[in-house]
């Protein structure tokens, strides 16, 4: 495995990652204001998976070592998700 392979398995995993849990952020903040709330979870949870599951399995056959990589560094996307996304603070109740 060369370091350009490595290189660049972790780039794509960690912008898959990006992709797939910053479209969640998206979904969940769009589902106060739908009018089809149902389709639109579905539709961004199909359309992220296949997206992800496509690029996972054409590095995969890339190498095993190239999937592994890209594996983890798309949780690396994800914690970049969460620490650069605002976090929603419930609101206090007065009782």
């Amino acid at each position: 495995m060369s370091i350009i392979a490595a290189v660049l398995s972790i780039a794509i995993g960690a912008l898959l990652g990006l992709l797939f849990y910053g479209g969640l952020w998206l979904t969940v903040r769009r589902l106060a204001t739908t009018d089809h709330p149902v389709l639109l979870t579905l539709g961004s949870f199909w359309i992220r998976l296949l997206v992800v599951l496509t690029a996972f399995v054409w590095l995969a056959r890339s190498g095993l070592a190239n999937g592994v990589i890209a594996m983890a560094s798309f949780i690396l996307g994800r914690l970049a998700v969460s620490r650069v996304l605002p976090a929603r603070r419930p609101a206090a109740k007065c009782t």
